[in-house]
């Protein structure tokens, strides 16, 4: 863990543009026409949303950074936009001011998250904005970011300009509930996602699993993947269904395919071990089979040794590797343990209407040790809908005090 190279805290950056930089930028200025000269009283809704979208443009890219978009509009017309592309690079706001150049002056900026201000390797945001002379700032969310809580807010209101905090608040907390989870916690928000039948498999007996969905809802699957830092799996998933865990969208991002193993005993071939297209990294134990781990190091893949190899411990790591999001596509036994240790905190069931039976079928939770329905885990925020034709149920688990 002391090798990592250094990352940014959340919300700093640098002022030099490299020439992709300024592929964004240019990528970010084109102003939708719909968009421009809008009137009513949604406006800076209708802004905010923008703000949503151009932020969206670096999903799974700026951990440990949050998703920020902005937009600076004057006389009713969009002058610049700009989102922040990753940890090390500008802020949304830089973008933004660099496209408008003069007209920010006296104009207003929408931006999805409060501008930071306090000082990296270059000064805070909320300085850079008070320089360009916007008259008017309109934030989506307070940062929960200590460094910055409420204090650039502050300081654009001590410098005379209009501040306007919460425009479409849930939303712009949503886009960023990892980094809001990371920051609260010090630990990646953990997802599990699992697809079963009607009657609660996610398998045969005899082990097969493709599909239990339809392609829709494993393209909805493919995205979350884009969207997070890291997938992780067990030995047993590597060995039965041997995925390749990417995101398999030209351009997308490819999280770290995580694999624990205690005993290493994995195939000398998988899908998971090309690492030309997304890296692999392997957890295990001291006192694994060594001939395996020169094999897959030999293979590219990164074996790491953690003692004892626990999902809380995996969870702890990927933190100080700076991720936000992590992705759970593991079987029953090792979702149980990663509920148990309050690895996960949001749950996706996607429930596919089929029936297939099977007393010894594998189920996507294992034992958790109740034995009464009052024990039972109730998800909290829970909504659904259809996907194709099956069903997505997404929740969060009741955090323990």
């Amino acid at each position: 863990m002391d090798n990592f190279p250094v990352v940014d805290q959340p919300n700093a950056f640098v002022d030099d543009y490299s020439e992709e930089n300024a592929l964004l930028v240019k990528s970010a200025v084109g102003l939708d026409s719909h968009l421009q000269k809008m009137v009513g009283n949604d406006f800076d809704s209708r802004m905010m949303q923008r703000c949503l979208e151009l932020a969206k443009r670096a999903t799974g890219r700026t951990s440990p950074n949050p998703l920020v978009g902005a937009v600076i509009v004057k006389d009713g017309e969009i002058v610049g936009e700009g989102f922040h592309p990753r940890a090390g690079e500008p802020h949304a706001e830089v973008f933004a001011l660099k496209a408008a150049g003069d007209r920010a002056r006296a104009a207003t900026i929408y931006v999805s998250l409060e501008p930071c201000n306090h000082y990296g390797r270059t000064p805070p945001c909320s300085e850079a904005l008070i320089a360009a002379g916007v008259a008017k700032v309109v934030v989506g969310m307070v940062d929960p970011n200590p460094l910055v809580a409420g204090g650039g807010i502050a300081r654009l209101r001590a410098a005379g300009i209009e501040v306007v905090a919460g425009v479409d608040e849930e939303a712009c907390q949503k886009l960023n509930e990892g980094f809001v989870h990371r920051i609260l916690y010090k630990r990646p928000l953990g997802i599990l996602k699992y697809a079963m039948t009607l009657d609660g498999k996610i398998a045969t007996s005899a082990g097969h699993s493709a599909w239990v969905t339809n392609r829709d809802a494993r393209n909805e699957v493919h995205q979350l993947r884009a969207a997070c830092d890291a997938v992780i799996v067990g030995g047993n998933t590597v060995r039965q269904d041997n995925p390749y865990l990417t995101s398999h969208q030209e351009g997308a991002n490819n999280p770290l395919r995580v694999v624990m193993s205690r005993s290493l005993r994995l195939p000398e071939n998988a899908h998971l071990w090309q690492t030309t297209e997304a890296p692999t990294l392997v957890l295990t134990e001291v006192d694994a089979n060594p001939d395996v781990k020169e094999l897959l190091r030999k293979q590219g893949v990164e074996v790491l040794e953690l003692t004892p190899l626990t999902p809380d411990k995996v969870m702890a790591y990927l933190y100080e590797r700076g991720f936000c999001s992590v992705l759970w596509e593991c079987g029953g036994i090792l979702a149980a343990s990663a509920i148990a240790q309050g690895a996960i905190q949001k749950i996706l069931a996607f429930i596919a209407p089929k029936i297939i039976g099977g007393n010894n079928a594998p189920t996507p939770v294992g034992d958790l040790g109740f034995t009464t329905m009052t024990e039972a885990l109730p998800l909290e925020r829970v909504s659904w809908r259809v996907v194709g034709s099956d069903c997505l149920v997404e929740g969060y688990l009741p955090r323990k005090s």
